[in-house]
């Protein structure tokens, strides 16, 4: 990787602070949140995502993010992918989505969802990555990215 490169030497590693991820996710959903007239916290959001698989997001070896997944049977769902407003457009949310595909394929799974507030830019992450759009309500876009061939 050369000086000029923009992309971030991204890993990954079971979340080592609950609490930094929750205020992470409500920092960067706050004006969702309001939005949609939704009121969190962010004790609220640890407690509401302890269960999951919660990955810290390094970038250069510091954390800069969280992805939360949860698996079923045939999917892999992507509950919440949050990145640093600092360290976010350097190719990480992308890198985070291959690595919970790659974690998907592993298990044989069929498909990678999510849901998106459908006024949030990251919709065309999304888009761009092959999600395509299932349907859709009120606040939220859930889209998926088939896994078989």
């Amino acid at each position: 990787m050369n000086g000029s490169d923009n992309k971030k030497m991204v890993s990954f590693q079971p979340c080592s602070d609950f609490v930094a991820a929750a205020a992470l996710t409500l920092s960067n959903m706050q004006s969702y949140y309001h939005h949609y007239g939704v009121d969190w916290d962010a004790r609220q959001i640890e407690a509401m995502t302890r269960d999951l698989v919660n990955l810290d997001i390094l970038a250069d070896g510091q954390v800069v993010g969280v992805m939360r997944l949860s698996f079923d049977e045939t999917s892999c769902m992507v509950r919440d992918l949050q990145v640093d407003p600092r360290q976010q457009n350097k190719g990480i949310g992308a890198q985070a989505l291959s690595e919970a595909k790659r974690l998907a394929q592993a298990q044989n799974l069929q498909r990678l969802q999510l849901r998106v507030f459908t006024i949030s830019p990251a919709a065309r992450l999304y888009q761009r990555f092959g999600f395509t759009l299932s349907h859709r309500d009120e606040r939220f876009d859930y889209m998926e990215l088939s896994l078989t061939v």
